[in-house]
């Protein structure tokens, strides 16, 4: 008699049991979205609206759908539009040449005091910008106490000034942004293993061959968020251009148009459509920039 097969239970495979999502990722990322949502989102709707509409302040603005804002605005605008890319341009170089090296020695040679040095070099940043902008204009007023001793002494000409200047202008952007240039670059380099540095020396390369190949590579995600964190806010200025530019000839920027748009023309959709194309010039700007400079890397760093 034959007996009956046992099926082998150690082939039948248990069921898949599927994991319990949890709703805690949801929750704690819940105000972060909802901050989102209220101060961009729905911002950004509401001037997308608005830049479409057209109309008075005094005879109230309806919605036409008039594209033909942000050609206007273009045309109305360009020389600052193109003032203000110069300008950012500048000022983000400038703070690159500024910011590496200070951020290099620091990373490299601040040793148990790299704290220190980054705590002092923030430190006048606790105060407000704009407080220290307006400060530096009484500073370097005609008759302040920089300009008007060298002028007492005769270090200087009668007629020499430095307020209403494109120089006081890119000067300021970038005595305020040189702070945000710094940081990604110093978390940049610290992150650069310092034995590849030591091979490179060992492979016979000088000091110059081994930043040029090991270092600066390495450092090209802080590299690119430097230039994204300084020249956004750079082109984008209006307190420097306003406070050190005194809104002379050919120091005023696209910043100082968009404002005077919205609280002294009342061209609220001209304005508006100004602001979306200064956006898109800098979105496709970062966008295109971050395709050359080849950032994969940037999200590792």
């Amino acid at each position: 008699m034959e007996r009956p097969v046992q099926p082998d239970l150690h082939l039948v495979a248990p069921p898949e049991r599927r994991p319990r999502r949890s709703a805690a990722p949801y929750i704690l990322s819940g105000p972060a979205l909802i901050w989102l949502l209220v101060l961009f989102v729905i911002p950004m709707f509401a001037m997308a609206s608005l830049s479409l509409q057209e109309g008075t302040s005094l005879e109230g603005f309806r919605q036409t759908f008039r594209f033909a804002n942000f050609t206007d605005a273009i045309a109305d605008n360009g020389t600052f539009l193109v003032r203000s890319i110069r300008n950012g341009v500048i000022v983000t170089v400038a703070a690159l040449l500024i910011a590496y090296p200070v951020a290099y020695w620091i990373a490299f040679y601040g040793g148990r005091f790299k704290s220190v040095f980054l705590f002092l070099l923030l430190l006048p940043f606790f105060i407000s910008f704009v407080i220290r902008t307006v400060a530096w204009s009484f500073i370097l007023s005609d008759d302040g106490i920089v300009l008007g001793t060298m002028k007492s002494i005769g270090l200087l000409p009668e007629g020499y000034h430095v307020l209403g200047t494109t120089f006081a202008v890119i000067a300021g952007i970038t005595y305020n942004l040189v702070p945000f240039t710094i940081l990604p670059l110093y978390v940049s380099l610290e992150q650069v293993d310092r034995s590849l540095v030591e091979a490179a020396r060992d492979l016979y390369s000088n000091r110059a061959q081994a930043f040029l190949k090991v270092v600066l590579p390495l450092s090209l995600p802080g590299v690119l968020a430097a230039v994204l964190l300084t020249s956004i806010p750079a082109i984008g200025d209006y307190v420097n251009a306003a406070v050190l530019g005194n809104f002379a000839p050919g120091t005023s920027m696209i910043g100082n148009v968009i404002q005077a748009e919205f609280l002294r023309n009342r061209d609220y959709p001209e304005g508006a459509a100004l602001a979306f194309v200064l956006m898109a010039f800098m979105v496709v700007g970062a966008v295109i920039y971050a395709r050359v400079l080849g950032t994969e890397r940037i999200t590792e760093g």
